[in-house]
Protein backbone atom coordinates (compact mmCIF):
# COMPACT_ATOMS: atom_id res chain seq x y z
CA UNK A 1 0.00 0.00 0.00
CA UNK A 2 1.45 3.38 -0.84
CA UNK A 3 1.40 5.68 2.19
CA UNK A 4 -1.07 8.55 2.21
CA UNK A 5 0.72 11.82 0.98
CA UNK A 6 -1.88 14.16 0.92
CA UNK A 7 -4.64 14.63 3.45
CA UNK A 8 -8.46 15.09 1.87
CA UNK A 9 -10.32 17.84 3.19
CA UNK A 10 -12.81 16.15 4.24
CA UNK A 11 -10.88 13.38 5.90
CA UNK A 12 -8.94 15.73 7.66
CA UNK A 13 -12.29 17.54 9.21
CA UNK A 14 -13.47 14.27 10.54
CA UNK A 15 -9.72 13.43 11.66
CA UNK A 16 -9.22 17.01 13.32
CA UNK A 17 -13.15 16.29 14.98
CA UNK A 18 -12.32 13.04 15.79
CA UNK A 19 -9.35 14.00 18.15
CA UNK A 20 -10.83 16.34 20.02
CA UNK A 21 -13.93 14.92 20.83
CA UNK A 22 -11.75 12.08 22.28
CA UNK A 23 -9.90 14.48 24.45
CA UNK A 24 -13.25 15.81 25.32
CA UNK A 25 -14.32 12.57 26.11
CA UNK A 26 -11.61 11.82 28.72
CA UNK A 27 -12.46 15.26 30.23
CA UNK A 28 -16.58 14.31 30.65
CA UNK A 29 -14.77 10.71 32.55
CA UNK A 30 -12.61 13.09 34.78
CA UNK A 31 -15.34 15.29 35.95
CA UNK A 32 -17.33 12.86 36.45
CA UNK A 33 -15.41 10.91 38.67
CA UNK A 34 -13.30 13.47 40.48
CA UNK A 35 -13.74 13.67 44.08
CA UNK A 36 -12.68 17.75 44.88
CA UNK A 37 -14.64 20.53 44.09
CA UNK A 38 -11.44 21.59 42.12
CA UNK A 39 -12.05 18.91 39.53
CA UNK A 40 -15.32 18.23 39.68
CA UNK A 41 -17.16 21.50 40.51
CA UNK A 42 -14.44 24.11 38.88
CA UNK A 43 -13.59 21.74 35.78
CA UNK A 44 -9.93 23.02 36.72
CA UNK A 45 -8.07 20.36 34.42
CA UNK A 46 -6.90 19.36 31.52
CA UNK A 47 -6.93 16.47 28.84
CA UNK A 48 -4.84 16.46 25.61
CA UNK A 49 -3.71 13.60 22.79
CA UNK A 50 0.05 13.03 21.82
CA UNK A 51 1.69 11.54 19.01
CA UNK A 52 4.64 8.86 19.29
CA UNK A 53 6.96 11.84 19.35
CA UNK A 54 5.08 13.59 22.58
CA UNK A 55 3.92 16.06 20.66
CA UNK A 56 0.57 17.71 21.24
CA UNK A 57 -2.16 16.28 18.77
CA UNK A 58 -5.48 17.78 19.81
CA UNK A 59 -6.68 19.27 23.54
CA UNK A 60 -10.28 19.55 24.99
CA UNK A 61 -11.37 23.20 25.32
CA UNK A 62 -10.06 23.41 28.15
CA UNK A 63 -7.28 25.43 30.69
CA UNK A 64 -4.86 26.81 28.05
CA UNK A 65 -2.17 27.00 30.00
CA UNK A 66 -2.10 23.31 30.37
CA UNK A 67 -2.50 22.51 27.21
CA UNK A 68 0.57 24.76 25.79
CA UNK A 69 2.66 22.94 28.62
CA UNK A 70 1.87 19.71 28.65
CA UNK A 71 3.75 18.25 25.49
CA UNK A 72 6.66 18.85 27.51
CA UNK A 73 5.94 16.76 30.32
CA UNK A 74 5.10 13.73 27.97
CA UNK A 75 8.50 14.14 26.12
CA UNK A 76 10.22 14.65 29.62
CA UNK A 77 8.70 11.18 30.00
CA UNK A 78 9.85 10.00 26.64
CA UNK A 79 13.40 10.82 27.44
CA UNK A 80 13.27 9.74 30.98
CA UNK A 81 11.59 6.28 30.58
CA UNK A 82 11.74 5.24 27.32
CA UNK A 83 13.39 2.07 27.43
CA UNK A 84 10.78 1.12 30.46
CA UNK A 85 7.77 2.49 29.06
CA UNK A 86 5.09 -0.33 29.26
CA UNK A 87 1.56 -1.41 28.48
CA UNK A 88 -0.32 -1.18 31.54
CA UNK A 89 1.70 1.66 33.11
CA UNK A 90 0.32 5.38 33.95
CA UNK A 91 2.88 7.84 34.90
CA UNK A 92 2.48 10.82 37.67
CA UNK A 93 4.16 14.17 37.10
CA UNK A 94 4.46 18.08 38.15
CA UNK A 95 7.71 18.63 38.19
CA UNK A 96 7.95 22.72 36.98
CA UNK A 97 11.65 21.82 35.75
CA UNK A 98 10.45 19.22 33.29
CA UNK A 99 7.11 20.50 31.48
CA UNK A 100 5.00 21.26 35.11
CA UNK A 101 3.81 24.54 35.66
CA UNK A 102 3.31 24.51 39.27
CA UNK A 103 3.04 21.25 41.81
CA UNK A 104 -0.74 21.78 42.22
CA UNK A 105 -1.28 20.90 38.60
CA UNK A 106 -0.69 16.86 38.83
CA UNK A 107 -0.23 15.46 35.10
CA UNK A 108 -1.14 11.68 34.60
CA UNK A 109 0.50 10.39 31.18
CA UNK A 110 -0.49 6.71 29.91
CA UNK A 111 1.19 5.61 26.79
CA UNK A 112 -1.22 3.79 23.97
CA UNK A 113 -0.66 0.53 22.58
CA UNK A 114 -2.49 -1.87 20.35
CA UNK A 115 -3.49 -4.84 22.12
CA UNK A 116 -2.81 -7.46 19.45
CA UNK A 117 -1.80 -7.80 15.66
CA UNK A 118 0.78 -6.86 13.86
CA UNK A 119 0.09 -3.16 13.71
CA UNK A 120 1.04 -3.42 18.13
CA UNK A 121 4.98 -3.19 16.80
CA UNK A 122 5.70 0.59 15.98
CA UNK A 123 9.23 0.95 15.10
CA UNK A 124 11.45 2.15 18.53
CA UNK A 125 13.13 5.84 18.05
CA UNK A 126 15.71 4.75 20.47
CA UNK A 127 18.94 2.62 19.17
CA UNK A 128 18.99 1.41 22.94
CA UNK A 129 15.87 -1.24 22.18
CA UNK A 130 17.76 -4.52 22.69
CA UNK A 131 15.10 -6.50 20.22
CA UNK A 132 14.76 -6.41 16.25
CA UNK A 133 13.84 -3.06 15.32
CA UNK A 134 10.62 -4.17 13.60
CA UNK A 135 10.11 -6.25 16.70
CA UNK A 136 10.12 -3.25 19.12
CA UNK A 137 6.87 -2.65 20.38
CA UNK A 138 6.52 1.48 21.19
CA UNK A 139 3.79 3.41 22.25
CA UNK A 140 1.67 4.60 19.23
CA UNK A 141 -0.10 7.47 21.10
CA UNK A 142 0.17 9.38 24.81
CA UNK A 143 -2.85 10.44 26.80
CA UNK A 144 -2.36 12.59 29.51
CA UNK A 145 -4.88 14.63 31.72
CA UNK A 146 -3.96 16.85 34.15
CA UNK A 147 -5.72 18.06 36.82
CA UNK A 148 -5.59 21.11 40.05
CA UNK A 149 -5.08 19.49 43.23
CA UNK A 150 -7.13 21.09 46.19
CA UNK A 151 -3.72 20.69 47.89
CA UNK A 152 0.12 18.91 47.45
CA UNK A 153 1.12 20.20 50.58
CA UNK A 154 3.35 23.15 51.24
CA UNK A 155 3.44 25.73 54.09
CA UNK A 156 -0.19 26.49 53.36
CA UNK A 157 -3.23 24.93 53.02
CA UNK A 158 -4.15 25.29 49.71
CA UNK A 159 -0.63 24.40 48.02
CA UNK A 160 -0.71 28.61 46.63
CA UNK A 161 1.43 29.90 49.01
CA UNK A 162 1.80 33.50 48.15
CA UNK A 163 5.31 34.09 50.16
CA UNK A 164 6.87 30.99 49.02
CA UNK A 165 11.02 31.30 48.03
CA UNK A 166 11.59 27.63 46.88
CA UNK A 167 9.63 25.32 45.29
CA UNK A 168 10.08 22.46 48.43
CA UNK A 169 7.69 25.18 50.20
CA UNK A 170 5.03 24.55 47.54
CA UNK A 171 4.62 21.17 48.05
CA UNK A 172 5.52 17.74 46.90
CA UNK A 173 7.37 17.17 43.59
CA UNK A 174 6.36 13.89 41.29
CA UNK A 175 9.08 13.35 38.38
CA UNK A 176 7.30 11.14 36.10
CA UNK A 177 6.29 8.90 39.02
CA UNK A 178 4.92 5.27 38.45
CA UNK A 179 1.65 5.34 39.40
CA UNK A 180 0.21 2.05 37.77
CA UNK A 181 2.21 -0.92 36.90
CA UNK A 182 1.15 -3.12 34.77
CA UNK A 183 -2.57 -2.55 35.62
CA UNK A 184 -1.87 -2.30 39.66
CA UNK A 185 -1.91 1.33 41.01
CA UNK A 186 0.72 1.50 43.49
CA UNK A 187 -1.51 3.34 46.41
CA UNK A 188 1.26 2.59 49.13
CA UNK A 189 4.10 3.93 47.57
CA UNK A 190 1.79 7.25 46.28
CA UNK A 191 0.61 7.53 49.70
CA UNK A 192 4.12 7.15 51.27
CA UNK A 193 5.18 10.52 48.68
CA UNK A 194 2.44 12.15 50.22
CA UNK A 195 3.08 11.92 53.70
CA UNK A 196 6.98 11.75 53.49
CA UNK A 197 7.51 15.52 52.92
CA UNK A 198 8.78 18.56 55.42
CA UNK A 199 5.41 19.79 54.38
CA UNK A 200 3.12 16.75 53.39
CA UNK A 201 -0.37 16.54 51.36
CA UNK A 202 -3.03 17.63 53.94
CA UNK A 203 -5.85 15.24 52.43
CA UNK A 204 -4.06 12.59 51.11
CA UNK A 205 -7.49 10.97 50.50
CA UNK A 206 -8.80 13.16 48.11
CA UNK A 207 -5.53 13.29 46.18
CA UNK A 208 -5.56 9.67 45.37
CA UNK A 209 -9.49 10.00 44.13
CA UNK A 210 -8.42 12.21 42.02
CA UNK A 211 -5.49 10.25 40.57
CA UNK A 212 -7.86 7.72 40.41
CA UNK A 213 -10.13 10.00 38.34
CA UNK A 214 -7.91 11.05 36.12
CA UNK A 215 -6.65 7.58 35.51
CA UNK A 216 -10.24 6.87 34.39
CA UNK A 217 -10.27 9.53 32.34
CA UNK A 218 -7.04 8.40 30.80
CA UNK A 219 -8.61 4.93 30.08
CA UNK A 220 -10.88 6.60 28.07
CA UNK A 221 -8.73 7.99 25.69
CA UNK A 222 -6.83 4.90 25.34
CA UNK A 223 -10.16 2.85 24.20
CA UNK A 224 -11.24 5.24 21.90
CA UNK A 225 -7.72 5.72 20.04
CA UNK A 226 -8.12 1.61 19.89
CA UNK A 227 -11.86 1.94 18.14
CA UNK A 228 -10.51 4.57 15.81
CA UNK A 229 -7.38 2.66 14.83
CA UNK A 230 -9.52 -0.62 14.51
CA UNK A 231 -12.30 1.51 12.25
CA UNK A 232 -9.60 3.07 10.17
CA UNK A 233 -6.10 1.14 10.72
CA UNK A 234 -2.90 2.63 11.53
CA UNK A 235 -1.46 3.74 8.91
CA UNK A 236 -4.36 6.13 8.15
CA UNK A 237 -4.69 7.27 11.78
CA UNK A 238 -0.91 8.02 12.40
CA UNK A 239 -1.09 9.79 8.62
CA UNK A 240 -3.83 12.37 9.62
CA UNK A 241 -2.48 12.70 12.79
CA UNK A 242 0.74 14.72 11.20
CA UNK A 243 -1.72 16.24 8.57
CA UNK A 244 -3.90 17.80 10.76
CA UNK A 245 -0.77 18.95 12.93
CA UNK A 246 0.28 20.26 9.73
CA UNK A 247 -2.67 22.28 8.66
CA UNK A 248 -2.41 24.31 12.23
CA UNK A 249 1.33 25.07 11.14
CA UNK A 250 0.15 26.69 7.92
CA UNK A 251 -2.95 28.36 9.53
CA UNK A 252 -0.34 29.88 11.86
CA UNK A 253 1.88 31.07 8.87
CA UNK A 254 -1.40 32.69 7.34
CA UNK A 255 -1.86 34.84 10.74
CA UNK A 256 1.45 35.63 11.13
CA UNK A 257 1.44 37.12 7.50
CA UNK A 258 -0.18 39.79 8.09
CA UNK A 259 1.79 41.19 11.56
CA UNK A 260 3.98 43.82 12.05
CA UNK A 261 7.33 44.06 13.96
CA UNK A 262 7.02 44.99 17.93
CA UNK A 263 8.17 45.39 20.92
CA UNK A 264 6.43 45.69 24.48
CA UNK A 265 7.38 45.83 28.32
CA UNK A 266 5.20 45.36 30.96
CA UNK A 267 5.64 45.75 34.54
CA UNK A 268 3.98 43.67 37.35
CA UNK A 269 3.57 44.95 41.18
CA UNK A 270 6.68 43.92 42.29
CA UNK A 271 8.50 45.87 39.86
CA UNK A 272 9.48 42.56 38.11
CA UNK A 273 9.04 43.86 34.14
CA UNK A 274 8.49 41.26 30.88
CA UNK A 275 10.15 42.21 27.80
CA UNK A 276 9.22 40.70 24.93
CA UNK A 277 10.52 41.76 21.32
CA UNK A 278 8.07 40.07 17.66
CA UNK A 279 10.32 40.24 14.80
CA UNK A 280 7.81 38.86 11.67
CA UNK A 281 9.65 36.78 8.27
CA UNK A 282 7.35 37.76 5.38
CA UNK A 283 9.27 35.50 3.21
CA UNK A 284 9.00 32.25 5.37
CA UNK A 285 5.97 33.53 7.39
CA UNK A 286 7.55 32.49 10.94
CA UNK A 287 7.65 34.63 13.39
CA UNK A 288 10.91 35.15 16.13
CA UNK A 289 9.72 36.13 19.78
CA UNK A 290 12.55 37.13 22.01
CA UNK A 291 12.30 37.90 25.77
CA UNK A 292 15.91 39.22 26.31
CA UNK A 293 15.55 41.68 28.94
CA UNK A 294 13.34 40.24 31.05
CA UNK A 295 13.96 40.56 35.06
CA UNK A 296 16.27 37.71 35.92
CA UNK A 297 14.77 35.07 38.40
CA UNK A 298 13.33 36.28 41.82
CA UNK A 299 13.44 35.31 44.75
CA UNK A 300 9.43 35.76 44.81
CA UNK A 301 7.32 32.81 43.65
CA UNK A 302 6.25 34.96 40.16
CA UNK A 303 9.03 32.58 38.10
CA UNK A 304 7.06 31.42 35.42
CA UNK A 305 9.03 27.69 33.97
CA UNK A 306 10.00 27.46 30.35
CA UNK A 307 6.74 25.33 29.81
CA UNK A 308 4.68 27.96 31.47
CA UNK A 309 6.33 30.86 29.20
CA UNK A 310 5.96 28.59 26.02
CA UNK A 311 1.85 28.30 26.50
CA UNK A 312 1.60 31.34 26.66
CA UNK A 313 3.20 32.39 23.53
CA UNK A 314 1.36 29.26 21.75
CA UNK A 315 -2.26 30.59 23.42
CA UNK A 316 -1.44 34.03 21.79
CA UNK A 317 -0.52 32.83 18.31
CA UNK A 318 -3.82 30.47 18.19
CA UNK A 319 -5.78 33.06 19.38
CA UNK A 320 -4.66 35.01 15.87
CA UNK A 321 -5.65 32.57 13.76
CA UNK A 322 -9.73 32.73 12.50
CA UNK A 323 -9.98 28.86 11.07
CA UNK A 324 -11.16 26.17 13.54
CA UNK A 325 -8.09 24.39 14.15
CA UNK A 326 -6.99 22.60 17.05
CA UNK A 327 -4.06 24.06 19.92
CA UNK A 328 -1.09 21.69 18.45
CA UNK A 329 2.48 21.37 18.11
CA UNK A 330 1.70 22.53 14.38
CA UNK A 331 1.36 25.43 15.88
CA UNK A 332 4.91 26.40 17.49
CA UNK A 333 6.50 25.34 14.01
CA UNK A 334 6.51 28.98 12.72
CA UNK A 335 7.77 30.13 16.30
CA UNK A 336 11.28 30.69 17.23
CA UNK A 337 11.03 31.57 21.09
CA UNK A 338 14.39 32.82 22.81
CA UNK A 339 13.82 33.06 26.93
CA UNK A 340 17.24 33.43 28.98
CA UNK A 341 17.88 30.96 30.69
CA UNK A 342 18.24 32.00 34.38
CA UNK A 343 15.42 34.89 33.77
CA UNK A 344 11.96 34.99 35.81
CA UNK A 345 10.65 33.27 32.55
CA UNK A 346 13.03 30.57 32.54
CA UNK A 347 14.03 29.99 36.03
CA UNK A 348 16.56 27.48 37.31
CA UNK A 349 15.80 24.78 40.35
CA UNK A 350 15.13 25.44 43.55
CA UNK A 351 13.36 28.76 42.35
CA UNK A 352 9.76 29.09 43.23
CA UNK A 353 7.03 28.95 40.38
CA UNK A 354 3.75 28.72 41.97
CA UNK A 355 2.53 32.25 40.54
CA UNK A 356 4.53 32.15 37.43
CA UNK A 357 1.95 29.54 36.09
CA UNK A 358 -1.25 31.50 37.36
CA UNK A 359 0.23 35.52 37.38
CA UNK A 360 2.79 35.75 35.02
CA UNK A 361 1.56 33.83 32.25
CA UNK A 362 -1.11 36.18 31.87
CA UNK A 363 2.07 38.98 32.14
CA UNK A 364 3.59 37.57 28.72
CA UNK A 365 -0.18 36.96 27.25
CA UNK A 366 -1.01 40.97 27.45
CA UNK A 367 2.82 41.95 26.71
CA UNK A 368 2.58 40.02 23.64
CA UNK A 369 -0.77 41.04 22.78
CA UNK A 370 0.63 44.97 23.27
CA UNK A 371 3.85 44.28 21.05
CA UNK A 372 1.25 43.06 18.68
CA UNK A 373 -1.16 46.07 18.77
CA UNK A 374 -4.24 43.77 19.06
CA UNK A 375 -5.89 43.83 22.33
CA UNK A 376 -5.63 46.01 25.70
CA UNK A 377 -4.79 44.44 28.82
CA UNK A 378 -7.61 41.81 30.50
CA UNK A 379 -7.27 42.50 34.14
CA UNK A 380 -3.95 40.27 34.07
CA UNK A 381 -4.43 38.03 37.14
CA UNK A 382 -6.70 34.87 38.22
CA UNK A 383 -6.70 36.73 41.53
CA UNK A 384 -6.11 33.33 43.42
CA UNK A 385 -8.06 32.75 46.81
CA UNK A 386 -7.26 30.03 48.99
CA UNK A 387 -8.26 28.85 52.50
CA UNK A 388 -8.04 25.89 54.60
CA UNK A 389 -6.90 24.14 57.55
CA UNK A 390 -5.95 20.41 58.23
CA UNK A 391 -9.80 19.94 57.55
CA UNK A 392 -10.70 21.76 54.39
CA UNK A 393 -8.50 23.09 51.58
CA UNK A 394 -10.26 25.45 49.00
CA UNK A 395 -8.85 26.94 45.87
CA UNK A 396 -10.52 29.37 43.55
CA UNK A 397 -9.82 31.69 40.48
CA UNK A 398 -11.84 34.68 40.26
CA UNK A 399 -13.26 36.49 37.29
CA UNK A 400 -12.57 40.30 36.02
CA UNK A 401 -12.82 42.38 33.02
CA UNK A 402 -11.18 41.19 29.82
CA UNK A 403 -9.49 44.06 27.11
CA UNK A 404 -11.37 45.92 24.11
CA UNK A 405 -9.88 45.36 20.66
CA UNK A 406 -9.85 47.53 17.74
CA UNK A 407 -13.84 46.32 16.68
CA UNK A 408 -15.03 45.02 20.07
CA UNK A 409 -15.71 45.90 23.79
CA UNK A 410 -14.10 43.97 26.49
CA UNK A 411 -16.55 41.55 28.63
CA UNK A 412 -17.11 41.91 32.11
CA UNK A 413 -16.50 39.40 34.94
CA UNK A 414 -14.98 36.64 32.60
CA UNK A 415 -11.85 34.63 33.01
CA UNK A 416 -9.10 35.63 30.88
CA UNK A 417 -6.39 33.95 28.65
CA UNK A 418 -4.76 31.34 30.62
CA UNK A 419 -7.50 30.47 32.47
CA UNK A 420 -11.02 28.86 31.71
CA UNK A 421 -12.02 27.60 35.14
CA UNK A 422 -15.22 28.10 36.20
CA UNK A 423 -16.38 29.24 39.99
CA UNK A 424 -17.73 26.32 42.49
CA UNK A 425 -22.23 27.19 42.75
CA UNK A 426 -22.42 28.85 46.01
CA UNK A 427 -24.44 25.71 47.10
CA UNK A 428 -21.71 23.83 46.71
CA UNK A 429 -19.22 25.63 48.44
CA UNK A 430 -21.43 26.74 51.02
CA UNK A 431 -22.23 22.53 51.82
CA UNK A 432 -18.96 21.82 52.02
CA UNK A 433 -16.62 24.53 53.20
CA UNK A 434 -17.67 26.24 56.67
CA UNK A 435 -18.15 30.01 54.75
CA UNK A 436 -20.73 32.41 53.71
CA UNK A 437 -20.77 34.18 50.11
CA UNK A 438 -21.92 37.12 51.02
CA UNK A 439 -22.00 38.66 47.95
CA UNK A 440 -20.66 38.55 44.54
CA UNK A 441 -21.21 41.26 42.21
CA UNK A 442 -20.02 43.42 39.05
CA UNK A 443 -17.56 46.70 39.77
CA UNK A 444 -19.13 49.54 38.25
CA UNK A 445 -16.79 51.87 36.59
CA UNK A 446 -13.55 49.67 36.51
CA UNK A 447 -13.37 49.33 32.78
CA UNK A 448 -11.31 51.47 30.85
CA UNK A 449 -12.46 53.70 28.90
CA UNK A 450 -12.37 54.35 25.19
CA UNK A 451 -13.80 54.10 21.73
CA UNK A 452 -14.30 50.50 22.97
CA UNK A 453 -14.62 49.90 26.65
CA UNK A 454 -12.77 47.28 28.77
CA UNK A 455 -14.90 45.10 30.65
CA UNK A 456 -15.69 45.75 34.72
CA UNK A 457 -14.33 43.50 36.96
CA UNK A 458 -16.37 42.28 40.23
CA UNK A 459 -16.67 42.04 43.86
CA UNK A 460 -16.71 38.56 45.80
CA UNK A 461 -16.83 38.94 50.18
CA UNK A 462 -16.40 35.68 51.43
CA UNK A 463 -17.77 35.63 55.23
CA UNK A 464 -15.94 32.84 57.49
CA UNK A 465 -17.74 30.69 59.98
CA UNK A 466 -15.05 28.81 61.03
CA UNK A 467 -11.79 29.88 61.90
CA UNK A 468 -9.07 29.19 58.95
CA UNK A 469 -6.11 30.69 57.09
CA UNK A 470 -6.61 32.74 53.72
CA UNK A 471 -3.94 33.19 51.04
CA UNK A 472 -4.73 35.96 48.01
CA UNK A 473 -2.01 35.87 45.51
CA UNK A 474 -3.05 38.19 42.66
CA UNK A 475 -1.56 41.27 40.32
CA UNK A 476 -2.40 44.29 39.20
CA UNK A 477 -3.09 45.98 42.68
CA UNK A 478 -0.34 48.48 42.15
CA UNK A 479 0.13 48.89 38.15
CA UNK A 480 -3.08 49.47 36.27
CA UNK A 481 -3.77 46.99 33.25
CA UNK A 482 -2.88 49.33 30.25
CA UNK A 483 -5.15 50.76 27.63
CA UNK A 484 -4.21 50.51 23.46
CA UNK A 485 -4.68 53.42 21.14
CA UNK A 486 -5.63 55.64 23.88
CA UNK A 487 -8.06 53.45 25.88
CA UNK A 488 -7.64 54.35 29.06
CA UNK A 489 -6.20 51.63 31.51
CA UNK A 490 -8.62 49.78 33.39
CA UNK A 491 -8.48 50.00 37.17
CA UNK A 492 -6.40 48.10 39.85
CA UNK A 493 -7.57 45.19 41.79
CA UNK A 494 -7.61 45.46 45.49
CA UNK A 495 -7.62 43.00 48.74
CA UNK A 496 -8.97 44.06 51.75
CA UNK A 497 -10.25 41.84 55.37
CA UNK A 498 -13.53 43.34 57.27
CA UNK A 499 -13.32 42.14 60.23
CA UNK A 500 -16.59 41.24 62.23
CA UNK A 501 -15.74 44.10 65.17
CA UNK A 502 -16.20 46.55 62.05
CA UNK A 503 -12.38 47.04 61.37
CA UNK A 504 -10.88 47.17 57.80
CA UNK A 505 -7.03 46.04 56.51
CA UNK A 506 -5.85 46.87 53.33
CA UNK A 507 -3.24 43.81 52.06
CA UNK A 508 -1.58 43.41 48.95
CA UNK A 509 -1.62 41.71 46.12
CA UNK A 510 -0.31 38.58 48.24
CA UNK A 511 -0.70 38.12 51.40
CA UNK A 512 -1.68 35.40 53.90
CA UNK A 513 -3.99 36.39 57.11
CA UNK A 514 -5.98 34.51 59.85
CA UNK A 515 -9.58 34.61 59.60
CA UNK A 516 -11.92 34.41 62.57
CA UNK A 517 -15.26 33.58 62.82
CA UNK A 518 -17.87 36.59 61.18
CA UNK A 519 -14.59 38.23 59.23
CA UNK A 520 -15.30 38.93 55.44
CA UNK A 521 -12.48 38.56 52.55
CA UNK A 522 -13.21 40.75 49.79
CA UNK A 523 -11.67 40.65 46.45
CA UNK A 524 -11.94 43.39 43.83
CA UNK A 525 -10.70 42.56 40.94
CA UNK A 526 -8.82 44.78 38.10
CA UNK A 527 -11.16 46.05 34.93
CA UNK A 528 -10.07 45.39 31.18
CA UNK A 529 -7.78 48.37 29.41
CA UNK A 530 -9.87 50.15 26.88
CA UNK A 531 -9.20 50.45 22.96
CA UNK A 532 -8.39 53.96 21.02
CA UNK A 533 -9.95 57.50 21.66
CA UNK A 534 -13.38 57.62 22.80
Amino acid sequence: MQPISQPDPVRLEIFKNLYQFIAEQMGIVLQNTAASVNIKERLDFSCAIFDESGLLVANAPHIPVHLGSMSESVRSLINDKSNNIKLGNVYLSNNPYNGGTHLPDVTAITPVFLESGENNLSPMPNAQCPMPHAQCPMPIFYVASRGHQADIGGITPGSMPPHSTTVAEEGILFDNFLLVESGNFRETAVREILANHPYPARNPDQNIADFQAQIAANERGVQELRKMVEQYGLETVQAYMKFVQNNAEEAVRRAISVLKDGEFIYEMDSGAKIQVKVTINRENRSAIIDFTGTSAQLNSNFNAPKAVTQAAVLYVFRTLVDDNIPLNAGCLKPLEIIVPEGCMLNPTYPAAVVAGNVETSQTIVDALYGALSAIAASQGTMNNFTFGNQRYQYYETICGGSGAGANFHGTDAVHTHMTNSRLTDPEVLETRYPVLVESFSLRPDSGGKGKYSGGNGVIRRIKFLEPMTANILSNHRRVSPFGLNGGEPGKVGCNWIQRQDGTQEELDSTATVEMEVGDVFVIETPGGGGFGDS
